[in-house]
């Protein structure tokens, strides 16, 4: 089988012409070969297998480019990296590996095409194509993955149960392509994840973060999710969710089931952002359910409380994945414990002063604060469906009103520190604080409006109530 419209790059016939000179037959092998094969978006990855020194032929490719870009190399692996024309290339020879239990650093040795393609994870990862004069694009698929991609499998080369017991994050990336190409895991693999699931425990958290993203950006996030439920990963991986599995009944009276609830939101909130912290608040914003659940004879089911618990669990659970403790976390942290508050106050009684307050706490974040609360609209009742979305267009159409009326969001208050200071002929000092906060809640309760000289007046008010004298 041909395929050399794969290989129209005219950077391909560089690498051939280079590897001829050197007498060093290549391959391009794996995720290009795949996504070419299945239409996606032509990869900008593009893996080279040498039979011979691949950081031999990654130097003479670069020597011939324009320019000649530079060559980053790993001895340790035997592979090199160069990047062209927003191409990364990556050149390694092939090797045979051979895997100790405690890591999943191989020992690795020369190899052929052949032995190379069975070190690779899956069937549809084995694919390569040839760049050499006999045979220039001609597909060598050794374990029919062209089969397993037409089917729609994921499929290891060889027993599953060594593959990924060598290599405990192959069971992460079975996972993550069936999530990203909607494929399904062949069943023998899927019983070897089960089985060797423990062995995620020796993967840094890091490489794991990695692969959840991968998962996560995918049109339909909840695929990889329910896979890690049903594998036992995720209740290694993020043992918030699967406590929130189950339902309980007590005396007739039942909950929702908040890990199906949540994957249905992750669902929902995919549809209309690419933003993945976004995605990881629809993914926790019901974590805090679990340790906050309660049953009381007079209201049944409660959850008092979980946004805030919530968000203090989103610091230990980024902690722990080693996870950016940045404003990336901040942002997730923000939304899970602001998740309710738009839902408190949509419907007919929505006041300004309540709006107000929502905009000035939420700041920039606003907008995707509101698309969280949309996407947790899961109910089946098709009456009750559209009364909370209309009740949240009702609200976002009422900050859309205050917001150009009075400018809340982010608002600093037109009286400063200073300005008080300067009027009371006053040092730092508690009645400074006490001044600014009672005009910031003036404004937002609409007692007075957003602007300095009725700022002014309540402030010299404010000052004479706390027994302070202005300058004369």
């Amino acid at each position: 089988m041909h395929f050399e419209q794969a290989l129209k790059n005219p950077i391909f016939k560089t690498i051939a012409s280079c590897a001829a000179a050197l007498e060093t037959p290549c391959y391009v092998v794996g995720g290009y070969v795949r996504d070419f094969i299945l239409s996606r978006h032509t990869s900008q990855d593009i893996d080279v297998v040498a039979i011979g020194n691949g950081i031999e032929l990654a130097e003479s490719v670069a020597k011939a480019l324009p320019n000649a870009p530079k060559v980053s190399i790993f001895k340790t692996y035997g592979t090199a990296m160069l990047r062209f024309k927003g191409v990364n290339l990556e050149f390694v020879g092939a090797r045979k590996e051979s895997y100790k239990k405690e890591s999943r650093n191989p020992e690795i040795c020369e190899g052929t095409i052949e032995d190379d393609q069975k070190r690779r994870d899956f069937t549809i990862n084995a694919l390569a194509i040839s760049l050499n004069a006999s045979d220039y694009g001609t597909l060598l698929d050794p374990f029919n993955g062209m089969e397993d991609l037409k089917n729609k499998r994921i499929v290891t080369p060889l027993n599953p149960n060594l593959t990924f017991s060598d290599d405990p994050l192959r069971m992460l990336r079975a996972i993550r392509f069936a999530t990203q190409l909607e494929f399904e895991i062949d069943p023998s693999a899927l019983e070897a994840i089960e089985k060797n699931h423990r062995r995620i425990q020796i993967i840094s958290k890091e490489r794991i973060v990695i692969e959840l993203h991968k998962i996560l950006e995918s049109k339909k996030p909840s695929i990889g999710f329910l896979l890690l439920e049903r594998t036992g990963l995720l209740d290694l991986i993020i043992p918030e969710l699967t406590a929130l599995k189950g339902i309980d009944e007590v005396e007739g009276q039942r909950h929702k089931d908040n890990f199906y609830h949540t994957l249905e939101v992750l669902d929902n909130i995919a549809q209309h952002t690419n933003n993945v912290w976004l995605r990881w608040t629809a993914l926790l914003h019901d974590i805090g359910k679990a340790p906050t659940k309660k049953f009381s004879k007079k209201v049944g089911w409660t959850f008092h409380g979980h946004e805030l618990k919530g968000s203090k669990m989103v610091y230990h659970l980024f902690k722990r994945l080693k996870m950016p403790l940045n404003d990336k976390m901040k942002y997730v942290q923000k939304l899970v414990f602001m998740s309710s508050r738009p839902i408190a106050i949509s419907g007919a009684a929505t006041t300004d002063a309540a709006v107000r307050r929502l905009l000035f706490d939420a700041g920039d974040a606003i907008g995707d604060l509101m698309t969280l609360c949309e996407a947790d609209i899961t109910t089946k009742n098709v009456r009750k469906f559209k009364t909370y979305l209309n009740n949240f267009k009702m609200v976002r159409q009422k900050m859309e009103e205050v917001e150009a009326r009075d400018q809340i969001r982010n608002f600093q208050p037109p009286i400063s520190g200073e300005d008080i200071m300067k009027a009371f002929e006053l040092k730092p000092c508690r009645e400074i604080g006490i001044i600014k906060e009672f005009i910031k809640e003036a404004i937002l309760e609409g007692q007075i409006p957003n602007e300095s000289n009725a700022a002014h007046t309540l402030m010299l008010e404010k000052g004479k109530q706390l027994g302070l004298k202005t300058r004369l």
